[in-house]
């Protein structure tokens, strides 16, 4: 027979009977939770029809001529009756009721999990939903590890590289949003396989293609994808914790954020150097190891959908939307998997109802003849989006709005200094790298050179006030070398490939620039008499070796590496001394350590105090994480947590642009900038309540 969910129930009376369990749950009325209970007189003399039936087995024996069982007929009744009366109820007295229901659930529901203790299940769900959580790391890095390499590919400017580091951010922030929303409608597990399925499916098609623009667009939606991922993911494994060891696990998860941290690094490090790796298809289609490595990190987004396929929905979830008998199972099998692996099979789940809360809004269900698909398809959509808009509304409401507020200062206060310095401490090792490059310069004046052939690469040069007459500068390359109010004339330019080279209120007469990168943007205040461009070069054809990147891979490295500790002491201590000690201490511990940051005058320096601030930062990020998925309800939770992860990358995005933007002209302001914004934000977070103890509402 079918249950009022439209799922097919084996004969099973409506409440599930366990014999010889002595659980202390709640009382049993009203379909609260409640264990095995003394078998009833009538029980014992059950008919000739049903003997050799398992006790999980047992059916009324009038279903056999097709008889409704007594209490089916009043149980529907009773439904009945409810669903009528509702009718002409207040709304606001549903929504309390609803309310009362959540709470009760919500005590249930910690006792439930308790009983289904912490084994083998959850360890395989942390490792599960720890693999999503890398591929959010690594799509932080990827980025920033290709763009040397794609700057030769795409022949990107610096704004376009700008736009590109900041791109993925922006998505991001939009799928955070509209991911979160949708899994509190949809339900966890099926929303992060569609996000981790749009990620790692415009990860891979952007190593393949060519264009700035398309690239662009597939990293965008990319970030689209995986921006799903850190409301889910915690909001899901959550629902699977009991209260002493949520704060604790949730913290471990995070330390998956930091391996992919590691593991782009080590991939990257391994990989893009080895420029030759790849193949080419004519002259416009290159792919160089780069794009291999683009694949390589698709690699764990990848392996996280796969396992995803053989994980369950939260039962929590699906108790919010009514689902009983599917949550019951869940429950169950987290139980059995559990014991099993404890060697105590015989233990037997001794629940038998779950209360469910009272369902107002339901999804609206359309027969299929009615109207167009696409008709079906818009109200669908249409509902949903309406659904989606009125969780991101209720985060807002009186209950929860300085919560709300409060939370999103010190996400955006903590976004906004740590990406802002995560960038400019890898931008300030580059800059101080370019200051002592700039220092080995070799200078030359006033030189004349006459029937002479440059065949040679120039690198770090100045040339000032020079004549060049009838002189050849073929299948070479410039690097770094400036010529200023200079004579060029009947000169011959061939095969010549540059980069941060220009030419300054210089004068050429009859010279001839044939199979060149010279464009007009390098001419700079320039005479040209009788002067002739021919078949000038397409795309960037650079090809130097970049002796930099083996320490941008090594910054980077470290700096993920340096949590390591952070990331212990929080999981160690998180339970402890709570949430809000947490976060207010690892926001104002980060905002001295960036007051040391005066005394960075070197590489080495720069890689030290990074190391420092992200040690010391990190708890503070565990501690967020945690809070944020305790603070609201279960159906609320994910939404919340797209809110106020998609406001972070809000920050994120200010972050790089203005600490960026004064690389190279002070350290003042960065480090102003950044350690006010730890200090208040630490400072408000002791305002928020503390949550350690209370139940996952």
């Amino acid at each position: 027979m079918d249950d009022r969910y439209g799922n097919k129930v084996n004969q099973v009376p409506d409440d599930y009977r366990y014999q010889g369990t002595n659980y202390e749950g709640y009382p049993p009325q009203d379909g609260y939770y409640h264990g095995g209970e003394e078998p009833s007189q009538e029980e014992d003399a059950q008919s000739d029809a049903t003997e050799g039936h398992d006790e999980d087995d047992e059916v009324y024996e009038g279903e056999y001529q097709g008889i409704p069982h007594p209490d089916d007929i009043k149980a529907k009744q009773k439904k009945k009756a409810a669903g009528v009366a509702d009718e002409f109820r207040d709304h606001a007295d549903l929504v309390a009721e609803r309310m009362e229901d959540e709470e009760q659930l919500a005590h249930q529901y910690e006792t439930i999990i308790e009983e289904c203790s912490h084994g083998r299940f959850q360890w395989i769900l942390f490792i599960v939903l720890g693999l999503a959580l890398m591929a959010d790391g690594v799509e932080v890095f990827v980025v920033g590890f290709v763009l040397p390499s794609a700057e030769k590919d795409m022949c990107l400017s610096s704004s376009k590289k700008g736009m590109l580091g900041l791109i993925v951010y922006l998505g991001m922030m939009l799928g955070a949003v509209l991911w979160g929303g949708l899994a509190d409608k949809l339900g966890r597990k099926q929303c992060l396989i569609v996000s981790l399925s749009i990620n790692a499916a415009f990860a891979f098609l952007s190593s393949f293609v060519q264009g700035y623009g398309f690239f662009l667009f597939c990293r965008l939606i990319s970030g689209f994808g995986i921006g799903g991922t850190l409301p889910i993911v915690f909001a899901y494994f959550s629902e699977f914790l009991s209260r002493e060891k949520r704060g604790e696990h949730l913290s471990w998860l995070c330390m998956f954020w930091m391996i992919g941290g590691l593991y782009a690094s080590v991939m990257a490090w391994s990989i893009i150097p080895h420029y030759g790796w790849g193949f080419s298809m004519g002259t416009n289609y290159h792919f160089h190891s780069w794009r291999v490595f683009v694949v390589i990190c698709s690699l764990p987004c990848i392996a996280s959908l796969v396992a995803l396929k053989f994980m369950p929905e939260s039962p929590r979830f699906l108790l919010e939307i009514g689902k009983h008998d599917e949550a019951w199972m869940i429950l169950k099998q987290v139980h059995d998997t559990n014991m099993r692996a404890k060697g105590e099979p015989e233990r037997v789940f001794t629940v038998a109802n779950i209360k469910t809360p009272k369902q107002i809004d339901e999804f609206i269900e359309i027969q299929s003849s009615t109207g167009t698909w696409y008709q079906r398809s818009l109200v669908r959509f249409t509902t949903t989006f309406k659904q989606v808009l009125d969780n991101i509304l209720y985060c807002l409401t009186a209950q929860y709005r300085m919560n709300t507020l409060f939370l999103a200062i010190v996400w955006f206060t903590m976004a906004l200094s740590y990406y802002g310095l995560i960038v400019w401490f890898p931008d300030m090792i580059r800059y101080y790298q370019e200051e002592a490059y700039k220092s080995r310069e070799k200078n030359f004046r006033n030189e004349e050179v006459k029937h002479f052939t440059f065949n040679f690469t120039l690198e770090n040069q100045v040339h000032k006030n020079g004549t060049y007459f009838n002189d050849k500068f073929m299948k070479m390359k410039f690097k770094d070398v400036t010529f200023e109010d200079s004579l060029f004339e009947e000169c011959y330019f061939e095969d010549v490939t540059s980069s941060e080279t220009f030419f300054k209120e210089c004068t050429f007469i009859s010279t001839v620039f044939y199979n060149t990168d010279l464009y007009e943007h390098k001419f700079i205040d320039c005479k040209f008499v009788n002067t002739t461009f021919l078949d000038q070069k397409e795309g960037c054809h650079l090809d130097f070796e970049q002796d930099n990147d083996f320490l941008i891979y090594l910054v980077s490295f470290l700096g993920s590496l340096s949590v390591l500790p952070g990331n212990i002491i929080s999981a160690l201590l998180m339970d402890k001394i709570g949430r809000i000690k947490m976060i207010g201490g690892s926001m104002l511990i980060s905002a001295v350590c960036c007051f040391f940051l005066f005394f960075g005058n070197s590489e080495s320096a720069m890689i030290g105090w990074q190391c420092l601030f992200c040690s010391t930062s990190i708890a503070a990020w565990n501690a967020l994480d945690v809070i944020t998925v305790e603070l609201y309800p279960t159906h609320k939770r994910a939404t919340a947590f797209g809110i106020l992860n998609g406001l972070c990358k809000v920050g994120a995005i200010l972050g790089n642009s203005i600490f960026a933007s004064f690389v190279g002209i002070t350290k003042v302001i960065p480090i102003l900038l950044a350690s006010s914004a730890l200090v208040a934000g630490g400072l408000l977070a002791l305002r928020l309540p503390e949550t350690r103890d209370q139940v996952l509402m």
